[in-house]
């Protein structure tokens, strides 16, 4: 069992003994269940630890905006952790994002437990624990499985940071325009201002579909 097994295992409490040695993606799924956060990373398992409140908070609210969006534009489906996506090809990751959004086009790639192939959106809300993985290991691979748009967002430092792949299959930075409004290319009509990731509680999801003309 790897280092950051271990130290992971010591964080979450899983009720469960962690597999030893290396898995198969579909021996990764038979061992993991709904109520089981974790990552699988080079036939390695890798456990997640619990999400702090205000996290939650963030996560909550983004999945229940863009379900709700969804909802009168029928463009795709949103959903949240946990639910896997098998990264492509020879990065063999299966990441669990906090956030992914698939549009109707790729809706063919879900699998009952899993999306198997990139989505168009990712979210990841950052941890001091996940920080570094967020930024470094799962920006290249998100980058590389063709990922449209990645939002990494940071409740500690207030930060909120989009990413859209260009014509060259590399990540550049989007940065929110007037009032701090982040518009996405993958949800027409969507549009998100920053400010109301930081409120506590967060404002109403019918309060933010009628300020984008949704409602």
């Amino acid at each position: 069992m790897t280092t950051a097994i271990r130290e992971a295992a010591v964080t979450y409490e899983t009720g469960r003994s962690l597999p030893e040695g290396k898995l198969t993606f579909e021996e990764f799924l038979a061992w993991c269940d709904e109520d089981t956060w974790a990552e699988w990373v080079d036939g390695e398992v890798i456990v997640l630890t619990p999400a702090k409140r205000k996290h939650q908070d963030i996560k909550g609210f983004l999945y229940s905006v863009i379900r709700e969006f969804l909802h009168y534009k029928k463009t795709g489906r949103v959903f949240d952790a946990p639910f896997l996506v098998r990264l492509p090809g020879t990065l063999r990751r299966g990441r669990e994002p906090d956030i992914l959004y698939v549009s109707n086009e790729k809706l063919p790639l879900l699998k009952e437990t899993y999306m198997d192939g990139p989505p168009d959106l990712i979210v990841e809300i950052t941890s001091p624990e996940s920080l570094a993985r967020d930024r470094g290991e799962k920006y290249v691979e998100y980058e590389a499985a063709g990922v449209q748009e990645y939002w990494l967002i940071d409740p500690d430092r207030q930060e909120a940071e989009f990413y859209r792949l260009g014509e060259n299959g590399r990540y550049r930075t989007i940065a929110p325009g007037g009032k701090g409004v982040y518009c996405t290319e993958i949800l027409p009509g969507f549009w998100l201002k920053v400010d109301w990731l930081w409120q506590d509680p967060p404002p109403s999801v019918i309060t933010c579909l009628k300020e984008m003309g949704i409602v």
